[in-house]
């Protein structure tokens, strides 16, 4: 058993009971805790519990679905979010990333690789935690990231990011007037390689910039054709 797991809690809202059963199992040997519900409803009620570290969402639930639930939880929400999808179903793993999920994964999925998320989205909320403190704060082209209390500022006004978006723009900022390949954002942020097809990364930098562009009077994030992202620094600007 991973020992630096104890005591990590997920909540696993599917309607599968027999998948649940395999799954507090299966994490259970790798240390996790995992809470189920079977719905919508008693799902969204337990995803406010501060002691919940990280959600699988299925999408197609009763009661609820999957994408009520994550409208219901807003832009606020903090605790981060994998989305369970149908496999293939593209238009689901993009409506999901909209609506603020931090991941997806198409059923039917490995359980290591499964695992291998878990632990990339939780391994990257630990190295903000630790690395960061109160006294860093990052002002780029008039955005400001606060690390020790992670609000966004855009033009002094607040931008709410899910913790996925705010890794990403952290990234690029400090890369600032560099572009950025999606592969090296999914490596680095993601803790994955990109796969054909894997639109997460386009999705989240989508994001953040229709969260951005309300307070600012330019686009300070811009897609380069077949080469990747940049965040623009000041002087950069036209």
């Amino acid at each position: 058993m991973n020992v630096t797991n104890i005591n990590q809690r997920i909540l696993l809202i599917d309607d599968d009971q027999e998948l649940a059963e395999l799954l507090t199992e299966f994490l259970a040997s790798e240390g996790f805790s995992l809470h189920c519900c079977f719905d919508g409803v008693s799902g969204l009620a337990k995803a406010f519990d501060h002691s919940i570290d990280l959600i699988l969402l299925d999408v197609m639930m009763p009661g609820l679905n999957g994408f009520e639930v994550l409208k219901a939880l807003g832009d606020k929400h903090k605790t981060p979010i994998l989305m369970l999808t149908a496999k293939g179903d593209e238009a689901d793993r993009v409506l999901g990333l909209e609506l603020g999920a931090d991941d997806y994964l198409a059923k039917p999925y490995n359980h290591r690789e499964l695992l291998a998320r878990i632990k990339a989205i939780l391994r990257r909320i630990e190295i903000a935690k630790t690395s960061n403190n109160n006294s860093i704060i990052d002002n780029v082209n008039s955005v400001e990231l606060n690390h020790g209390t992670r609000a966004v500022h855009c033009h002094q006004q607040e931008v709410t990011l899910t913790g996925t978006e705010y890794q990403i723009l952290h990234y690029l900022m400090q890369r600032h007037g560099q572009i950025v390949s999606k592969e090296i954002l999914s490596e680095q942020v993601l803790g994955r390689r990109l796969t054909a097809f894997d639109r997460s990364i386009d999705m989240h930098v989508s994001n953040i910039r229709r969260k951005l562009l309300p307070h600012s009077p330019s686009d300070k994030l811009t897609t380069i054709r077949s080469a990747g992202y940049l965040f623009l620094s000041g002087d950069n600007l036209s």
